[in-house]
Formats: structure tokens, C-alpha cells, sequence
């Protein structure tokens, strides 16, 4: 069996802005030293929950070289480099490269509907330009896309395409991509309330942002799957099941920004569209984070 490249909880900053709706270099630098320090196995900067699509490319490669400089090598760096554009994908993933990052993670987006074909080409050449692995990301709710396990596995034929990230909620589907594609291709869970049934199927690392408000739930739970001890495992998911649902259900920008203000920690700002929580929800939220007790 290949050991994967990033085992263990991969933690997702927010990407925070300011009253000028100006990136918060100095803030988010602060914050992805919080996630380095709580004992996070790899820093994921520009995902989702760093809001990647609401940002210029002078803002990206900003993020990209503050998260690589501060975490310093003292953990690995996945960074989000996804574009609606084949050339503006490579452009990224190329900065990232030079700025040092371990890996890319690309997630296909789209407005037209594309085809594996279309996919497969997209993956290809942005990997023929870079040497670093590729994580390939399967989000449609974000995304737009759907990749079939089928489609999974066309992309694993490409060198440097080494990971796959599934975060569709479909459990059965971690386990036939087990199945198919054997032990020696690393997949990981990117959605949150199947952190353990993705652990039980083989997944390799939970990508999350639950480590910007409950990083020691998270790291007892992995730690927990590797020394077996599934009863440990199940009494920490189900301590932090209801964060996880809420954070998915809400937004994780909105969700992990109040978070992390209830914590008594500066979330920054929201880039317009998105706005803050609801009153209602940030009551619901406290309410959680207290049962926690945070």
C-alpha cells in the first residue's frame, strides 16, 4: 500500500476581510497559526471555506504566499487553485508551485455543463504543467459537476493525479471508490457529518474547517481510527455531529467566522455577497459551541 501523501485532519482557514473589503493578510495569518498550533496534519487555504471564487487572483496568490510562509514547513499545504478557466487554473496552480506549496487541489467548475471528456483534458493540462500531486475535488453542490467514480478513475491515469476528495455525502460511494480503486490511491472526506463512516470506508484524511472552532474533537477522532478504537471514535463524532451539521447547513464562511467570534477570536469579515449569520442562527450556534464546552 502507497502511504498517502497527507494523512490525519486537513484544516481549512476562512479567508477574512476587512471594513474595506480588503483581504486581512495580517488576520488570516493569525489564523492559520491557530490551526498549525491546535496539531493540524495540513493546512488547506483557498477551498470553500476561504470563499476562493469571491477573490481576484492578485487576492489568491496573496493567501497562497502568506499560508506558505506561515506555516513554514512545519506542516504540509494544499492549496485551492480552481478556476472556471483551464488557463486560470494552470496560472495558480504554476504560483502555487513556486511559492512552495505541497499540493494543488482542483475542483472542476462550471457554468456549461461539462463533459468527462472536457474534464479529463482540464486535469491533464494543468498537471503537464506542474510537478506537485493534483487532489482532484468532487463537490457539486459548489461545483456544478458531478465526477462518477468512472470518471475518478480516468483522472488517476494522470501522473501527478494522486488524491481525490469526495464530498458528495454518499458514503456508499467512498466505499466503491475503495473497491476500485484499491490501496494505493488516498481519498479523503470532505463532507463533515461522514467524518467517521468515511474514516470506516478508508479515507485517508478529513478535509475540514471544524479545527478553526473544535480542533481537539477533530484530532480524537482521527486519532482514535488509527489505534482502533471505534467506541472512543463514535463517543467524539457524536460529540461534535451537531457543529458539523450546522456549519454544512449554514455556510462554513458564515458558520466558522461567528464561530470563531463566539470564541472570543476575530473572524474578520464576509466578502458581499455573504453576510453574517442570523440572529436566530447565531443563537442556535452559541447554543452548540456551549454544549461543547466552548
Amino acid at each position: 500500500m502507497t502511504t498517502p501523501l497527507f494523512k490525519g485532519i486537513i484544516a481549512y482557514p476562512i479567508t477574512p476581510f476587512d471594513h474595506n473589503d480588503k483581504v486581512n493578510i495580517p488576520l488570516f495569518r493569525k489564523q492559520v497559526e491557530r490551526l498549525v498550533v491546535s496539531g493540524a496534519h495540513g493546512i488547506a487555504p483557498l477551498g470553500s471555506t476561504g470563499v476562493m471564487p469571491y477573490m481576484s487572483d492578485e487576492e489568491k496568490e496573496a493567501v497562497t504566499e502568506a499560508a506558505i510562509q506561515q506555516v513554514g514547513k512545519r506542516v504540509l499545504t494544499l492549496v485551492g487553485v480552481s478556476n472556471l478557466t483551464t488557463e486560470r487554473t494552470i496560472y495558480h496552480a504554476e504560483f502555487a508551485e513556486k511559492a512552495g506549496a505541497t499540493a494543488v487541489m482542483i475542483i472542476p467548475m462550471s457554468y456549461w455543463k461539462l463533459t468527462d471528456d472536457e474534464i479529463v483534458k482540464h486535469y491533464d493540462a494543468v498537471a503537464s504543467r506542474i510537478s506537485i500531486p493534483i487532489m482532484a475535488y468532487n463537490n457539486p453542490a459548489t461545483g456544478g459537476v458531478d465526477m462518477s467514480p468512472v470518471l475518478l478513475k480516468r483522472l488517476l491515469q494522470i501522473p501527478n493525479v494522486t488524491m481525490i476528495k469526495e464530498s458528495t455525502g454518499d458514503v456508499q460511494r467512498m466505499h466503491y471508490l475503495r473497491k476500485e480503486l484499491g490501496n494505493d490511491v488516498a481519498f479523503y472526506n470532505g463532507s463533515n457529518p461522514l467524518a467517521l463512516a468515511a474514516f470506516a470506508a478508508g479515507a485517508a484524511g478529513w478535509c475540514t474547517a471544524a479545527p478553526n472552532l473544535i480542533p481537539a474533537l477533530t484530532l480524537a477522532l482521527y486519532e482514535a481510527i488509527q489505534r482502533n478504537d471505534l467506541n472512543k471514535a463514535r463517543e467524539v463524532f457524536y460529540q461534535q455531529l451537531d457543529l458539523l451539521k450546522f456549519i454544512v447547513a449554514r455556510g462554513l464562511p458564515r458558520a466558522i467566522k461567528k464561530g470563531l467570534e463566539l470564541l472570543g477570536e476575530d473572524g474578520g469579515e464576509l466578502r458581499s455577497p455573504l453576510q453574517s449569520l442570523s440572529d436566530s442562527d447565531t443563537a442556535e450556534l452559541e447554543g452548540i459551541l456551549s454544549a461543547l464546552g466552548k
